[in-house]
Formats: C-alpha cells, sequence, structure tokens
C-alpha cells in the first residue's frame, strides 16, 4: 500500500505514474514561506485542466516532489487529486540544494535523528494535523562532496526510511554526490535500492550503470524539446538495467509571478516523448517497466537493508 493525499493505495492499482512533477513551488525561501502568499483557487484552475489532460492521455498517478518549506501544499494537492480523479503524492524531507535558503532554521542546528524524528511523525500522524500522510521522502543535495547540511539530510532520510520503509528520492546535483549518498544508506544500514537518484541524467554512463547494478533507481528527467533528444539516448544505453525511471519535472505554478508564470505543461510527456521513445526502438514491455511497474515497486514502501 502506498499513501496518497486520499488515503492508502495498493501499488498494482497506482497505473501510469510521473514519477517527478511539480504543481507549485515558492522560491521565497524557508524563513520567508507562507500559504498566504498564494490564492489556492487561482492555483486550482491553473493546475486543474492539465491534469484533466494527462488523465484522458492515460495518465493515473503524478509523483508531486515538492518539499516542505518549498510550497508543499497537501490539502491543495488532495483538492486536486478529488477534481481530476487522479492519484497524487506528496512528501515529507527538506530541499538541501540552493545553499540551505529552503532549509528551515531548526533542521540546521538538529541533529539527524531529531530531524528524522519529525519525518517519521508525518509518515505515522500526518503532515501538520491534515491527516494526509507522505509517500515518499523527498531531499535535495547540491554536488559532492557532500556540505554538512546535506550528508545530514541523506542520514536523516536513511533513519526515516528505516522506521517508515518509504523510498528516498534525493535531488542530486552529480555523481559524486550520487556515490556519497549511497555510502551514508550503507553506513546506517539501508540498502542502495532504496534511493531514486533523482536527476541522474548529470552523472556519467559508467556511473549511471554501476549504481543501477548496486540497486539504486536512477531517474533520468528534465525533459523539454531542448533535452528529448539526449534523453532518449541516456534511456537507451542503461535501459537493460531494469532501474530506470523517467519523468518530466514540469509544471508550476510559481508564486511571486503573475498568474503562476509559465506553466510546464505535463501533456508533453505523452505526446511526445513516449513516441521519442518508441521511434528509438523502445518495446512497449519496456516503456510499462519505466511507466508502470518500476514506479509501482520504487514507491512500495518496506524498509531495504
Amino acid at each position: 500500500m502506498i499513501n496518497t493525499v486520499r488515503g492508502e493505495v495498493p501499488a498494482k492499482d497506482l497505473g501510469v505514474t510521473l514519477m517527478h512533477e511539480h504543481v507549485l513551488v515558492d522560491f521565497i525561501g524557508a524563513d520567508q514561506i507562507r500559504r498566504d502568499r498564494y490564492n489556492v483557487d487561482e492555483v486550482i484552475r491553473v493546475v486543474l485542466p492539465r491534469l484533466h489532460r494527462i488523465h484522458k492521455l492515460g495518465c493515473r498517478t503524478l509523483v508531486e516532489c515538492t518539499p516542505a518549506y518549498l510550497g508543499r501544499d497537501p490539502l491543495l494537492l488532495r483538492q486536486l487529486s478529488e477534481a481530476s480523479g487522479m492519484h497524487l503524492i506528496t512528501n515529507t524531507g527538506y530541499y538541501g540544494a540552493g545553499a540551505g535558503k529552503y532549509v528551515p532554521r531548526q533542521a540546521r542546528e538538529e541533529s539527524a535523528e531529531k530531524i528524522a524524528e519529525r519525518w517519521i511523525s508525518e509518515f505515522r500522524n500526518g503532515i501538520e494535523h491534515t491527516g494526509i500522510k507522505p509517500g515518499f521522502i523527498k531531499i535535495g543535495v547540491n554536488n559532492g562532496p557532500l556540505n554538512p547540511i546535506d550528508a545530514k539530510l541523506v542520514r536523516a532520510a536513511a533513519l526515516t526510511h528505516r522506521a517508515t520503509g518509504m523510498t528516498i528520492a534525493c535531488h542530486t546535483g552529480d555523481a559524486a554526490a550520487a556515490i556519497e549518498e549511497t555510502k551514508i544508506l550503507r553506513q546506517e544500514g539501508v540498502a542502495p535500492s532504496a534511493l531514486i537518484w533523482v536527476h541522474a541524467q548529470n552523472g556519467d554512463v559508467e556511473t549511471l550503470q554501476r549504481l543501477a547494478r548496486a540497486g539504486v533507481w536512477i531517474e533520468l528527467d528534465g525533459v523539454n524539446e531542448k533535452t528529448m533528444t539526449l534523453r532518449v539516448e541516456q534511456i537507451k544505453t542503461i535501459r537493460n538495467s531494469g532501474r530506470v525511471l523517467t519523468s518530466l519535472d514540469a509544471g508550476w505554478y510559481h508564486v511571486g509571478e503573475p498568474g503562476g508564470g509559465d506553466f510546464l505543461n505535463y501533456d508533453y510527456f505523452f505526446t511526445t516523448f513516449l513516441p521519442a521513445l518508441r521511434k528509438a526502438g523502445l518495446a512497449e514491455d519496456e516503456i510499462r517497466i519505466m511507466t508502470v511497474e518500476g514506479p509501482a515497486l520504487a514507491l512500495q514502501p518496506s524498509p531495504k537493508t
């Protein structure tokens, strides 16, 4: 069973899944962020038609990767899920990438154990008295070698995984950071298979293949008109690993910009990217592994030691 914003859903029922997208993001910083900076009804007006479109194209689940203090709003996501008929999955965790701008002040001084307690509580009791529980852990780190805050967030994620079984999706600056993440996980008794290397397209092929063999989920995202050809080639290179996930990293309503700014539509994945993968020779069963079976397996909570 996997936590969505409307409750638990069997992993087998997730269907076609976009593994890394955003609904709303606010880059004001952890010390200034607050929900009254945007109008929920306006956000729904902008986002809901986009969800309706991908639902018609066959998408059934969207993994919303905006963490706390960067615009996470589980109640907004539940409204959108109810109105669209789609499964939306939110997260627990903090985003260390960005020079610590999005890490709350108390977490900069707290131990990894204390941070993990808070994330575990969200899994067990719900987020901010909403009753909505996270379906995965989302953290972000810069390039390796990891700075102390980033390393602490990885360690806190490992502790949270051990207690909850939730998968760790880590925005990762480069291959050196990804390698260091797996070392920290092992130090805490967590297997590499608990990790989704987000933005793995920034790594070299050798490291991608090596970490995939170790069990890490390799997420090749950031797909758009400029990157699509390269992304297709990267997927072809490591598709036989069976550990490849892919998504757009699109959206989002940008708080602070008129009307939410320029919204990158999710339907590009279905109208352009999947046809490009088929044209490049990927079989339907390979595409199904990346969009249905892989996401269900990657998100299914179970402690991996």
